[in-house]
């Protein structure tokens, strides 16, 4: 395993019940600004295995980015059990719900 999916896989799991982070946002703090595909394989490949909080991360516009309406609908609930409001059933208000953390 890389240092970077380490990392992202380290900042996954420290995202507190209730907030969102971005995929960007989860990039840049790993240490590549660009790698946002690559925080979106890592959810994809390796949330099961490291029991991963999958369902806080968003994308940029605060948007649930999953397409399959199974799987969005699952974020959607998942995040409303947290507390967190859901509008027009995809959309975060990152001014609301982001979790802010320093660089690892």
């Amino acid at each position: 395993m890389t240092p970077f999916t380490q990392r992202v896989i380290q900042i996954i799991k420290d995202i507190p019940e209730g907030k969102v982070m971005t995929y960007g946002q989860i990039a840049r703090l790993a240490g590549s600004p660009r790698g946002a595909r690559q925080v979106v394989r890592i959810l994809h490949a390796m949330s099961t295995k490291h029991r991963l909080p999958w369902h806080r991360v968003i994308n940029a516009q605060g948007e649930i980015a999953i397409q399959d309406d199974e799987g969005s609908h699952m974020q959607s609930f998942l995040l409303q059990a947290e507390g967190v409001t859901i509008k027009d059933q995809r959309y975060v208000s990152l001014e609301q719900y982001r979790h802010e953390m320093e660089p690892l």
